[in-house]
């Protein structure tokens, strides 16, 4: 069975389809941008997500700069993500999220 292979958008590595995250770099999102706080897919050129109505360009906490919610800065390259504090879990997640996506917990 042939196994298809994509680029991963932040650092180009040929990676599965399928994969949710890019084993080279780490992306959470390799192909496509994610809301961070309900997953859906949205653009870049959105002002709010479709699904959960959140705002699609914030100001960074690091530079106070505005950006778009994705896993860094598009100004000074500063990570938006910080990690679930349930130690099952361990998730990065985005800074702004009351709870962890991929657990539930309060964060």
């Amino acid at each position: 069975m042939a196994v298809y292979k994509q680029p991963c958008r932040q650092c180009g590595s040929l990676i599965s389809q399928d994969s949710r995250f890019c084993p080279k770099c780490g992306s959470r999102a390799p192909f496509v941008d994610l809301c961070p706080t309900c997953l859906r897919e949205i653009r870049r050129e959105d002002m709010r997500c479709s699904g959960c109505g959140r705002p699609l360009h914030i100001a960074c906490p690091r530079c106070g700069k505005q950006t778009f919610v994705g896993e860094k800065c598009d100004a000074c390259g500063g990570s938006l993500l910080k990690q679930c504090l349930n130690p099952r879990c361990g998730e990065m997640q985005f800074f702004e999220n009351a709870k962890c996506t991929a657990c539930g917990k309060k964060l």
